[in-house]
């Protein structure tokens, strides 16, 4: 199920300076990606470009070996969903009537609901352990819960390609490991292939196979948490000096900054 993505000597802008310049990504299919960086760094730019939401300046993206804007509207919306980082919540909208609105791409303007519509949103509410709450309207869930089911709704649409952008945001800790939680079963049980854009490093570390952190629109670290996220890394992207410690157990790295000022140079 899960769906092969590329982006090759990517340049992306919006009428002025470039804010990705040159950047080869390559995310892991069956597997989650996070994208991190600090604020202006093009995580979220690059994110809607794989999206086909922002168009390139420069640079190719391919979709399981096939050029990005060869493919009809539809015929993509069947490949890939993306989950903005706000979206509006419709009012009166039930949690099962949000999910059902992810079939769109695979029916007909007046088409009725059929066996594998039905059959998806089923899934989605199965995956998103949303079930029991799927008579309820948005405006009665939690925040959690709400984002669970926006993360339903783009699974109904049944693609190997799921594009989060900041999913964990307004969200307290229990809510935002919830979601994260949910993201790694996606990868691990249903084989999609997950790019998010994250801000805290250690949620990205813990729940990622990989990490790609951006400063500058470039990238300056790409890999396997234990080999994207040093101290070096996070110096360049943040310039921040932290310590990072990696658990011999898991191989899973922690950064903390170092809170004290530095100590004034001796002349």
């Amino acid at each position: 199920m899960s769906v092969e993505i590329s982006a090759r000597e990517l340049t992306l802008g919006h009428g002025g300076e470039p804010v990705v310049r040159g950047v080869d990504v390559t995310p892991a299919p069956g597997a989650v990606t996070a994208l991190v960086g600090p604020n202006g760094s093009g995580k979220s730019t690059l994110l809607r470009a794989l999206a086909r939401l922002h168009s390139p300046d420069g640079g190719r993206i391919v979709l399981d070996g096939r050029d990005l804007a060869a493919y009809r509207p539809r015929e993509l919306a069947r490949r890939l969903s993306f989950l903005t980082q706000s979206p509006l919540v419709p009012a009166g909208v039930t949690v099962e009537e949000l999910v059902a609105y992810g079939r769109h791409p695979h029916r007909g303007l007046l088409a009725r609901d059929g066996d594998g519509d039905r059959e998806a949103v089923s899934w989605a509410l199965d995956a998103t352990n949303l079930r029991p709450l799927a008579e309820r309207t948005l405006d009665r869930l939690s925040g959690g819960e709400r984002q669970r089911a926006w993360i339903a709704m783009a699974l109904a649409q049944r693609t190997g390609l799921l594009l989060l952008d900041e999913p964990t945001t307004y969200l307290d800790i229990r809510y935002q490991i919830e979601v994260l939680r949910l993201v790694r079963r996606l990868a691990d049980e249903h084989g999609i292939t997950v790019v998010v854009v994250l801000h805290e490093l250690n949620q990205a570390a813990a729940f990622a196979d990989a990490m790609v952190v951006l400063a500058g629109g470039r990238i300056v670290a790409s890999g396997p948490p234990a080999e994207a996220l040093t101290e070096e890394t996070v110096r360049t992207a943040f310039r921040i000096d932290t310590t990072v410690t990696v658990d011999p157990r898991t191989g899973v790295p922690t950064c903390l900054p170092t809170w004290r000022e530095p100590s004034p140079a001796v002349t």
